[in-house]
């Protein structure tokens, strides 16, 4: 298992992967990627939860593959955008279909983009309810303020000191999750 690489998945708390936190999960997937880990975006707009609570969605085939997919995984690169002070509902819902036996003990790494100047509501937000599920954040975080300007062109972050600092955080969250996977 330990020459098997890491199984990294991807969760945007916007819907479609071309909105900017889902374009913020890929340039991080894709870090992990070329640090060998194995990854895997949930695209909510292939692949849509229901709401918690919605008729027959206890048994909706969806649910179910996405439940087996995070609990396959050894980490997480998550991003909500800040609505009203925390995160958005979409990113609420897709967590409320995991539990421990799903994410317990596994490694988190925290993003969120906000309209105007960047705060920390949405990721410590994340935080707490991750402590709830026993999830691990790592203690590194981004949050990319003006999102409607942190992107170039080409889908990559128009700020370079943001760019390192989404890379920290995916080496911490490969580092901590091949430590607890080999401890």
């Amino acid at each position: 298992m330990a020459d098997e690489p890491l199984r990294v998945m991807g969760l945007s708390g916007s819907i479609g992967r071309q909105s900017k936190n889902g374009m913020l999960v890929d340039l991080a997937l894709k870090k992990a990627e070329a640090l060998g880990a194995e990854i895997h975006f949930w695209d909510l707009q292939e692949k849509p939860l229901p709401l918690v609570g919605e008729d027959g969605c206890w048994s909706n085939p969806i649910v179910k593959e996405f439940q087996e997919m995070a609990s396959s995984c050894d980490a997480f690169l998550v991003s909500s955008p800040e609505y009203h002070g925390t995160m958005s509902g979409v990113m609420k819902n897709t967590f409320d279909w995991v539990y421990e036996q799903h994410v317990g003990g596994k490694v988190f790494g925290l993003m969120s983009t906000l309209g105007g100047i960047s705060n920390s509501n949405t990721l410590n937000h994340m935080r707490i309810m991750l402590r709830w599920l026993h999830g691990n954040p790592v203690s590194q975080q981004l949050a990319l303020g003006h999102v409607k300007e942190a992107f170039d062109e080409d889908g990559n972050l128009s700020d370079s000191s943001m760019d390192e600092r989404l890379q920290s955080l995916v080496v911490s969250v490969l580092t901590t999750a091949t430590m607890y996977r080999n401890s």
